[in-house]
């Protein structure tokens, strides 16, 4: 356990912070506030006075990430969602599965819901045909299926160690030695598909991404996303795919989400769907490369 240095971003975190910081009690433990209102940064300062707690502006998640690994001292970072916690032993077990894998740049373990129920939490990375699989509801069509549904990981077993392309970043056991490598987090990437780039650069440059159903953490999670959250979602999308699929790409993509994003404006009443109309308009405001430009 003195070997994992456990990384929790916080942003508004009650009620869950606390559960989260308690399950990886033993570990070098580093939270990065970014501007929480609610709490969360005297609850940390009271109840785990153990705990390095930096606090800054609201620099992103990838930036608050990035923080607290300069700040910590671990052969491994624990990167731990403030409404995510540790089942048991699960942060002894990662690490004891990463010690037997030096090739695994990342390890995902098992993720529940808080009844108990599996959480999907890997991933396939986002091509054109993957996302519009997604947003126009064709993985629908067959939600198991490696055609359908790549984006989702349609048929991956969750329950045998097996390679991944990402796991959600809602947890991930990261090698120092990798980051060191590869270099931490972009941190251009505000809010989601952060760990998707982390992840693909991870394995261009040799790494593995691998998942461990044997150690459980429970995610809270699994809200839907509307308006401004659900923008950066889609911004994340486009921001990775001008990266790594270029210009051309990207726009395509645009495109896609956009048609996508219309469609589900009709399906879908009440504030969910006016969350989708807000989405699709900022979608059809320009072109990629100037979305990913202007301001959040």
């Amino acid at each position: 356990m003195a070997e994992v240095s456990a990384v929790v971003v916080t942003y508004d975190a009650l009620p869950w912070i606390e559960r989260c910081l308690a399950s990886v009690a033993g570990c070098e433990t580093v939270v990065v506030d970014n501007g929480s209102s609610d709490g969360t940064v005297e609850l940390v300062r009271e109840r785990f006075p153990d705990v390095r707690l930096i606090e800054q502006g609201n620099k992103g998640l990838a930036a608050g990430w990035n923080a607290g690994m300069r700040a910590a001292s671990g052969r491994y970072f624990l990167i731990l969602n403030a409404d995510a916690w540790a089942v048991g032993d699960a942060v002894a077990h990662l690490a004891a599965f990463a010690d037997e894998h030096p090739e695994a740049a990342v390890v995902g373990p098992r993720l529940s819901n808080p009844d108990g129920s599996l959480q999907r939490s890997v991933r396939g990375f986002p091509t054109l045909w993957r996302l519009a699989t997604e947003y126009l509801f064709l993985r629908k069509l067959a939600p198991r299926s490696s055609a359908l549904n790549a984006f989702y990981a349609g048929g991956f077993d969750h329950d045998t160690v097996r390679e991944a392309e990402f796991v959600m970043g809602a947890c991930m056991l990261v090698r120092r030695e990798a980051v060191d490598a590869v270099g931490p987090l972009d941190e251009d990437f505000f809010l989601f598909s952060e760990e998707v780039d982390w992840c693909y650069r991870f394995r261009a440059a040799g790494w593995k991404v691998l998942f461990f159903p044997g150690a459980e953490f429970v995610h809270v999670g699994g809200a839907a996303h509307g308006g401004r959250l659900f923008v950066e979602n889609l911004r994340g999308h486009l921001r990775f795919m001008a990266k790594h699929r270029g210009a051309r790409e990207a726009e395509r993509a645009r495109r896609v989400l956009l048609a996508g994003v219309r469609l589900r404006s009709l399906l879908y009443p009440g504030e969910r769907g006016r969350g989708y109309r807000d989405a699709a308009r900022w979608l059809a405001s320009a072109p990629a490369p100037s979305l990913l430009d202007t301001p959040r």
